[in-house]
């Protein structure tokens, strides 16, 4: 198997960790092997197994939120966004390419933490050297340190206070569950941040075009249309997809 198939089969086993994760502070559930057929229930046990195949269903149709929701995809996503609102170019660049573009930069941001995943958690539950429920729990691990990182104490302590669950004595006591949210709200909070700073520059060229076309009397054509050519040039004569990429990437080291 290739490096780059061991890392895809890392990510989506990355996603099945994170909500299982997030669900271990209630419960325990082991991994049935999915065998689908139609029949009645004899015991206990088969039902129980019944419901675990339908909650692994529903962790595989919840994957690609959780993805966006427990990475650095949020914030990039985010950010690109408002760049192009910012230039004023409409769908350009269209959607297909700012969210081919964050998850491209996603994977270069977590490619540390998916190797870890791979390194301590996959391959070793791979080779039967752990335990499935130690696997989870490796696996889960790397996630968890990279949220810490990114999630400011502000939002961490408000989740913590509303899920009522006992004062925590160190980052390892607080439930992922707790940690996610708190996670979540912390990128939207940068991302704006940044958001805010790229739209400066542009909106002073908007205030400048537009005092000058009221100084000139041209008060009825669109100063749109006149700043758009200039904020692009700005744009490209400062090398600005290189200098967001640069940013955003060190922004999570």
């Amino acid at each position: 198997m290739g490096k780059s198939k061991k890392i895809l089969i890392a990510i989506f086993m990355t996603l099945g960790m994170v909500l299982l994760g997030a669900l271990s502070a209630k419960a325990q559930m082991a991994v049935p092997n999915i065998d689908i057929s139609f029949k009645n229930a004899s015991s206990p046990q088969e039902f129980s197994k019944g419901l675990q195949i339908l909650i692994w269903l529903t962790v595989l149709t919840l994957a690609p939120s959780i993805f966006i929701m427990t990475t650095a995809f949020t914030r990039i996503v985010i950010v690109l966004s408002i760049t192009r609102q910012a230039i004023g170019t409409g769908q350009l660049p269209p959607n297909q390419v700012i969210v081919g573009l964050a998850m491209m930069l996603t994977f270069f941001v977590m490619s540390p933490t998916i190797g870890d995943i791979n390194e301590k958690a996959f391959q070793p539950y791979m080779d039967s050297k752990i335990t499935q429920e130690a696997a989870l729990k490796r696996g889960v691990e790397p996630l968890r340190q990279f949220m810490f990182r990114q999630t400011s104490e502000g939002d961490l302590a408000l989740f913590v206070k509303l899920s009522k669950i006992d004062k925590p004595s160190s980052i390892n006591d607080i439930p992922t569950f707790v940690l996610m949210p708190a996670f979540v709200i912390s990128e939207l909070k940068t991302a704006f941040e940044i958001g805010f700073m790229i739209f400066i520059p542009f909106l002073v060229i908007d205030i400048v075009i537009s005092s000058v076309l009221v100084a000139m009397g041209m008060m009825f054509l669109p100063p749109v249309m006149i700043s758009l050519p200039f904020k692009i040039i700005l744009f490209v004569l400062v090398d600005g997809w290189n200098l967001i990429a640069k940013s955003l990437v060190m922004g999570f080291s």
